[in-house]
């Protein structure tokens, strides 16, 4: 099982509506195991990363509000990857290991950035 980032949108009640991803685009955020094991990791955390540990327990939501901090998160991780890739459980070589979180994030932030530009939040699940 796979986590799946995208966009979503909300109607005036409140309900949301997953939008469709873009021909192109990558929606992986990652392996299921790495709710726990690298967005939810003791390192994610020491870093303050607050959005993304939130899989540790259950999906995230990002509302359309806080895109601009999420993005920032990604930023703070992206910046501390290397640190992330040598104290996270691995079950490869750490070069794969690194680029999987590099390219995750890539997704993650590209996810997020046509987010900010319809005004809609970012599921990961």
């Amino acid at each position: 099982m796979s986590l799946c980032v995208d966009v979503f949108v909300r109607d005036a009640n409140g309900r949301f509506r997953v939008l469709d991803v873009p021909e192109g685009c990558d929606d992986s955020a990652g392996f299921e195991s790495w709710r726990q094991a690298v967005w939810g990791s003791d390192t994610a955390r020491s870093l303050g990363a607050r959005f993304l540990p939130v899989l540790a327990e259950r999906d995230l939501y990002v509302e359309a509000h806080e895109v601009v901090d999420f993005l920032g998160e990604v930023t703070l991780l992206r910046a501390n990857l290397e640190r992330i890739a040598t104290t996270t459980w691995r079950p490869r070589e750490l070069a794969e290991h690194r680029s999987q979180i590099e390219r995750r994030l890539d997704n993650i932030e590209a996810t997020a950035l046509r987010a900010q530009e319809l005004g809609a939040g970012v599921l990961i699940w």
